[in-house]
C-alpha cells in the first residue's frame, strides 16, 4: 500500500477511535497528560530561564493543552500558538498573554490574534503539537495537511519538539515519508518516551524514556 494511502487509512481509524472517547475521560487523560509534562525534567529545567513555548488549540477530543497554557503564563513563560494563513496553506506564529488573546480562526480552531513572530529567532524553545498517531521513537502521524511538519522543519536544533498523546495513539510503527519530522519527546498519561539522543543540545537536558508516570 502506498505511504499516502497508509497514512489516510490510519487517520481514519484513529481519528473514529479519538471521537468515540466521552467527553470526562478525555478531560481525565488530558490533565494527566499535561500534569506529566509539566513534571517532565526538560519543562521544569527550562522554567528559571522562562524558555519560550508554542502550544497548540485542542479540536475533536485532541490532548488539551489549556493547563500548560495557565502553568506557563503564571510562571512569565512567553507563549506562542500557531495561526493558519490559508493564502499560503501554512502556519504563522503570534504571542499570547492571556486566553482573551485567542479567538476563532480558520475551521473554527483558536489561534492568536496578534501579528506573526520569527520563531527562527528562539533557539530554545519548546514546541508541543498535536497528532493523531505516533511511535516511541518520535514518529509522528499529523492531522493531514502538513502544517506543523513544515512548521518543525523551519526550527533551530535546539528546540525541543513534544507530542501529546493518549496511550491508545501510540503504535510500534507508522508510514514515514522524507519531509516528515520526528519529535524529541511524547508524552501519554502513562509515559514520557523519548526519541534516541533526545537532548536539548545546548541545555544538556537528558533523555527520559519510557519513565512511568
Amino acid at each position: 500500500m502506498p505511504v499516502a494511502d497508509e497514512k489516510k487509512y490510519l487517520r481514519s481509524i484513529l481519528k473514529r477511535t479519538r471521537d468515540s472517547i466521552a467527553s470526562g475521560l478525555a478531560a481525565t487523560l488530558s490533565a494527566r497528560i499535561q500534569a506529566s509534562l509539566l513534571d517532565a525534567d526538560f519543562y521544569r529545567s527550562s522554567r528559571a530561564d522562562a524558555t519560550p513555548l508554542l502550544l497548540y488549540s485542542a479540536i475533536a477530543n485532541e490532548v488539551a493543552t489549556d493547563t500548560i497554557l495557565d502553568d506557563a503564563l503564571a510562571s512569565g513563560r512567553p507563549v506562542y500558538f500557531p495561526r493558519l494563513d490559508c493564502t499560503r496553506n501554512t502556519l504563522s506564529i503570534g504571542r499570547v498573554q492571556s486566553r482573551a488573546d485567542l479567538t476563532a480562526g480558520a475551521h473554527g480552531i483558536l489561534e492568536p490574534k496578534t501579528s506573526p513572530f520569527d520563531l527562527s529567532s528562539m533557539p530554545r524553545s519548546i514546541i508541543v503539537v498535536p497528532g493523531v498517531a505516533f511511535t516511541i521513537r518520535g514518529e509522528r502521524l499529523g492531522r493531514g495537511g502538513g502544517h506543523y511538519d513544515r512548521l518543525l522543519a523551519e526550527l533551530p536544533p535546539q528546540a525541543i519538539k513534544v507530542g501529546l498523546a493518549y496511550s491508545f495513539q501510540l503504535l510500534d510503527s507508522l508510514p514515514q515519508s522524507g519531509w516528515d519530522q520526528q519529535l524529541n519527546f511524547v508524552v501519554t498519561e502513562a509515559a514520557i518516551y523519548s526519541a534516541p539522543e533526545a537532548t536539548w543540545r545546548d541545555g544538556g537536558v537528558r533523555s527520559q524514556g519510557g519513565i512511568p508516570r
